[in-house]
């Protein structure tokens, strides 16, 4: 397999500016010399994988060992270590949008299908998930990338979402803008507010009894998919706290109790569900 480190500011100087030093990690499996050329031409999806901590710092539980599930099913995988507090909007987008230069500079390479690019995002990464998902093309991030591409699925754990004062995850809120968003200045970053019928279909899973980031957020992006017939499937599981993740031992030192552990059957279902859509 091969395994490489980018930094963005090195392919992008403007990712660079005011000390920011972001990067993303790939994992690209090696094709088979022996296995003829007919595999050697095969293309494959790739995943892009955003970890969360409330864009303080990004959650080594919500990285690696999530990519490699995605290796194991034959995608391409790259976890991005986005910029975090002080940096914010749009430092974060303008990343996940080099993420995917990169993804297309090297996908002849890599033998990546750019029409299958899904996106998956942990707590505040699956906020950051679901930004880049509707906001790809906003102003913000074209003024850099100016022919940024969209992700054909996007996938959000136990996401935060609105900035609803009942509902939202102030922490991750106020590090992804730099303040507390108000009518007047909070530049969408309320997911639920800007999803639109060009919103790629999307997977999300959540548990009933999160006490970090209230089920209500994905409940709320779920009703905006269902009002502008966005396809989705959302998984609500009773039991587990916050950050659950892989719910294995790669994520957890001790193993979860039962009525916790069937969490992770999230991994079996959002890898039928993306079969299921073609990415």
């Amino acid at each position: 397999m091969i395994t490489k480190r980018f930094y963005f500011k090195e392919h992008f100087p403007k990712l660079g500016e005011n000390g920011c030093n972001a990067y993303m990690d790939c994992y690209i499996p090696s094709a088979f010399q022996d296995a003829g050329e007919a595999f050697a031409k095969k293309k494959y999806p790739c995943m892009i994988v955003c970890p969360g901590g409330g864009y303080g710092f990004t959650s080594d539980r919500e990285a690696e060992g999530v990519a490699l599930q995605f290796v194991a099913e034959g995608y391409r995988a790259v976890v991005v270590r986005y910029s975090v507090a002080p940096h914010v909007f749009p430092q974060h987008l303008r990343e996940i949008a080099g993420a995917m230069e990169l993804i297309y500079q090297n996908a002849k390479e890599w033998n990546i299908d750019v029409n299958r690019t899904a996106i998956m995002g942990f707590s505040a990464g699956a906020h950051l998930a679901a930004q880049y998902s509707n906001r790809y093309d906003c102003p913000e991030v074209r003024e850099i990338f100016p022919e940024s591409k969209p992700v054909q699925a996007s996938i959000l754990s136990y996401p935060v979402i609105t900035d609803d004062p009942q509902y939202k995850h102030a922490g991750s809120i106020q590090n992804y803008l730099g303040y507390e968003p108000t009518e007047q200045n909070e530049k969408g970053c309320a997911n639920e507010c800007v999803v639109s019928e060009k919103t790629p279909p999307t997977f999300i899973w959540h548990t009933a009894e999160d006490k970090a980031v209230p089920v209500q957020n994905s409940l709320l992006y779920a009703k905006a998919l269902s009002d502008c017939k966005v396809p989705f499937e959302m998984h609500i599981y009773p039991f587990g706290e916050h950050g659950l993740s892989t719910v294995d031992g790669v994520a957890y030192v001790e193993e979860k109790p039962p009525h916790v552990a069937r969490v992770r059957k999230w991994l079996e279902d959002v890898k039928t569900w993306l079969k299921m859509i073609g990415v």
